[in-house]
């Protein structure tokens, strides 16, 4: 049976490539879609969302609105990575269909509790600034128990990006993920960790870009090759990351990710590190005596190694079509 899941986005260029995998591939039942303001302002999200579900023809598929600024911090985004409109400005119509009338967090909420009570239990795939997922931790903690497991992008264990210490979705809203990773220990929902350390791993070149390109005029190929050419030209290479789409694949095929379970927590408070996250990869021996903190209550499988070609070509599998 195909596993049932609900991406939070804030579509973004890898944002785009997760919602094509997520949406095309057989093995997962995208449930909803939900938006959060992060690499792009929320209106632009929705927009972009809506235009990858309708290139799929994934019209079906539910889209909602949400948080437009972190907890507390001031929003800022990422168009100059990811493009003007905040998805490789390719110039595509704006889609057709709008945004479902229900806030992204009763969306999540009716989700969750539909799935649980015809006795399916729904991965939540935050690809964003997690303020959506903490909100609905705070707003409806007995919705939030009935996740199945949370499979998020974000944080680095060694690599970092918006920062010297901090990875971009947990440095939008730091507070969120904090929120988050408590209520998982709470609640007993398992976590797993996609950031950094494997982010850049899965890379898809301009040949095959061209290859896509020539699948469709206006269907997942064109788009999925327009995204690959646009980062490629803005960071002038001959291959590009499709980064958050790896959530989704590790989802998939979880052979091609190796994770190791380990106690995290995010840095709310430092000077320089605010929106880290601390991933403790030390061997205890029991001594505790010179650490006044102890270990993170939040136990996460982080992911630290992952098959980068293998995931790709899962990637551009799903997209042509090959089964």
């Amino acid at each position: 049976m195909a596993e049932p899941v609900i991406l939070d986005v804030d579509t973004g260029v890898d944002d785009a490539c997760a919602l094509l995998l997520a949406a095309l591939h057989p093995g997962l039942d995208l449930r909803a879609v939900t938006c959060v303001g992060g690499n792009a302002p929320l209106a632009d999200v929705v927009r972009n969302t809506l235009t990858v579900l309708e290139a799929c023809g994934a019209d079906t598929v539910p889209v909602a609105a949400g948080a437009s600024h972190p907890l507390l911090e001031r929003p800022v985004d990422a168009r100059h990575v990811h493009g003007d409109d905040g998805m490789a400005d390719l110039g595509w119509p704006a889609p057709r269909r709008s945004v479902d009338a229900r806030h992204a967090v009763e969306l999540l909420r009716e989700t969750i509790e539909a799935a649980a009570d015809a006795g399916a239990s729904v991965t939540v795939v935050p690809l964003a600034p997690m303020t959506n997922i903490a909100l609905l931790a705070r707003m409806y903690p007995e919705s939030f128990a009935r996740i199945g497991r949370i499979a998020f992008m974000g944080g680095g264990a060694m690599v970092s990006n918006a920062t010297a210490s901090a990875e971009f979705n947990v440095f939008h809203d730091p507070e969120a993920t904090a929120v988050v990773l408590d209520a998982s220990v709470d609640h007993e929902v398992p976590v797993t960790m996609y950031g950094l350390d494997v982010f850049y791993g899965p890379q898809v070149t301009l040949a095959e870009a061209d290859e896509l390109a020539a699948l469709d005029d206006h269907g997942p190929g064109a788009l999925a090759a327009g995204l690959v050419r646009f980062m490629s030209g803005r960071f002038r290479s001959d291959a590009m990351t499709i980064g958050d789409a790896g959530t989704v694949a590790m989802l998939i095929d979880p052979g091609a990710v190796r994770t190791e379970r380990l106690p995290v927590r995010v840095e709310l408070s430092g000077t320089w590190t605010r929106g880290r996250t601390i991933v403790d990869t030390r061997d205890w021996s029991g001594d505790m005596e010179h650490d006044p903190h102890g270990l993170a209550h939040a136990q996460v499988d982080v992911a630290l190694e992952i098959d980068g070609p293998r995931v790709a070509r899962l990637w551009l599998d799903t997209i042509k079509g090959v089964r």
